[in-house]
């Protein structure tokens, strides 16, 4: 079974780190969900404005086709996927695919997005990401991880974590 993942979290929490990782662990093509954002989209947030959830659905509908696209090694996604009906959406499009939460520590997050100069995500959006995350919920197939140990030593968590459950691949 080719691994049809989505790497999800808050700004900060190493989404797209973790799901670069992980997919060249797994021999995977990875996507940073980041570069599918319309225009519009990030010029609102490099202004400091969250988006909103009609703002989030045509981004929504892309990271879905990506994952639901053929991808012969299989996909690893990075995508915040912060309320249960964005995953929803994606899962629409995608029903195979499995959600991993990265939890990161409040003070480990606000250094590391404070560590991203240039980054359209300003500082100021993690409180209102904070605010809109609604956790993996016990029916919705995923797992959530902490990412205090590291990229790579998350990475193969999560691998370990999925073998002989969701993935099949050695």
């Amino acid at each position: 079974m080719k691994p049809v993942l989505v790497v999800m979290g808050v700004c900060g929490a190493g989404k797209s780190s973790i799901g670069a990782a992980l997919a060249q662990q797994l021999g995977a093509t990875f996507v940073d969900s980041d570069t599918l954002h319309p225009h519009a989209n990030v010029t609102k947030m490099a202004a400091g404005t969250p988006l909103t959830d009609e703002d989030r659905w045509p981004w929504l509908e892309l990271v879905g086709s990506q994952l639901a696209s053929d991808h012969p090694d299989g996909i690893v996604v990075a995508c915040s996927a912060l309320k249960r009906a964005y995953r929803d959406a994606i899962r629409a499009q995608a029903p195979s695919a499995v959600f991993v939460q990265l939890d990161v520590a409040l003070p480990l997050l606000q250094s590391r997005v404070a560590q991203r100069p240039g980054h359209f995500m300003p500082p100021s959006l993690l409180s209102s990401q904070l605010e809109t995350l609604e956790p993996l919920q016990a029916d919705e197939t995923g797992l959530t991880v902490s990412t205090g140990e590291g990229i790579e030593a998350t990475a193969n968590e999560i691998i370990s974590l999925l073998k002989g459950h969701l993935l099949v691949r050695s």
